[in-house]
């Protein structure tokens, strides 16, 4: 029903998937499937993924802020509860990053929750879901307009590659906000 719904079907399927109903799996393939099916609508069907994703991300994000309630509330000091804060307001949105541009399986919803519970401001959680989206899902009109119905055999045979880059990628994006210096000014901050 929602490959005949096409860019609207894609809009809110994306929706649904990034505020926390899950749909994994489908929602990468009926992207591209619609892109091989009509080259011309695929980008489109992109740009509504981009739209949607990050609306229903940050829908998530804001639930999550609005109902960190307790959580939000800074731990004592030493504990492995404040550990976790710290790492996350120095590195959190690179871990947010990572799932939202990989097309495999991650835990993206944890991170998108752990974001918005401990204080994360809005703007560049926000920025950093759109460009990871709009890397991955015109990615992947671009790989089905290119590739056609060979699409699907490609992501299946190179997942491992895709894996790899991922962890590599994280490590580059880690090795970076250490070296520049750990936290950034704005981790602080909250709008």
């Amino acid at each position: 029903m929602l490959v005949a719904w096409g860019p609207l079907g894609i809009l809110l399927l994306s929706i649904l998937d990034s505020s926390g109903v899950p749909v994994a799996g489908v929602f990468d393939a009926l992207l591209i499937l619609l892109a091989v099916k009509s080259p011309a609508t695929g980008w489109l069907c992109a740009a509504m993924a981009v739209a949607g994703s990050t609306t229903g991300n940050m829908m998530l994000f804001w639930t999550a802020r609005k109902s960190g309630g307790r959580l939000a509330a800074a731990p004592p000091p030493g504990t492995r509860a404040a550990r976790f804060r710290g790492w996350f307001k120095t590195y959190g949105l690179v871990t947010v990053f990572i799932p939202a541009l990989v097309p495999i399986p991650m835990p993206l919803k944890l991170f998108v929750v752990s974001a918005g519970v401990l204080g994360t401001a809005p703007v560049e959680f926000g920025g950093v879901v759109l460009i990871a989206r709009v890397l991955r899902y015109f990615g992947e009109v671009w790989l089905g307009i290119q590739l056609g119905a060979d699409s699907a055999v490609f992501l299946k045979t190179h997942v491992w590659h895709f894996t790899a880059a991922a962890v590599l990628l994280f490590a580059l994006l880690y090795g970076f906000l250490r070296w520049r210096g750990g936290p950034s000014r704005s981790a602080d901050r909250t709008i």
